[in-house]
């Protein structure tokens, strides 16, 4: 059976944004169109950034897909690290603010930018 790459950007114990790797099982459809099961969805939005969009660190509101349709975006986290991803890649972002806690910017969630020379699309779709 094959398996779909899922990145996840998720809150630790210790409240802090980090990414891990998992996979989704390509459980349905045939060989020529393997499909994983339905899941479920809140809706989606768009949204177009330009060169030199940067964000403020941030948690998730809500867990959602991120998918990037053109350009580039980089998210970074509180440990300095950073991953970046072009069009056609995606991630699972669920960083949301623990449960409880008041957001303090030099602990908890990310901060993303645009990269390059070429406005950022992504597609947002909630989980």
């Amino acid at each position: 059976m094959s398996v779909f790459n899922k990145v996840v950007l998720y809150t630790d114990t210790d409240g802090r944004a980090k990414f891990r790797d998992e996979t989704v099982a390509l459980s349905e459809g045939t060989p020529a169109a393997q499909l994983s099961p339905l899941m479920s969805s809140g809706g989606y939005q768009l949204r177009q950034s330009p060169v030199g969009f940067r964000s403020a660190f941030h948690c998730t509101g809500a867990p959602q897909w991120l998918f990037v349709l053109q350009g580039q975006m980089e998210i970074g986290l509180q440990d300095g690290s950073s991953r970046v991803f072009g069009p056609g890649e995606h991630f699972y972002s669920a960083d949301t603010l623990p449960a409880g806690a008041v957001f303090d910017p030099t602990r908890h969630g990310h901060w993303s930018q645009q990269v390059g020379d070429e406005p950022l699309v992504t597609l947002f779709v909630r989980g």
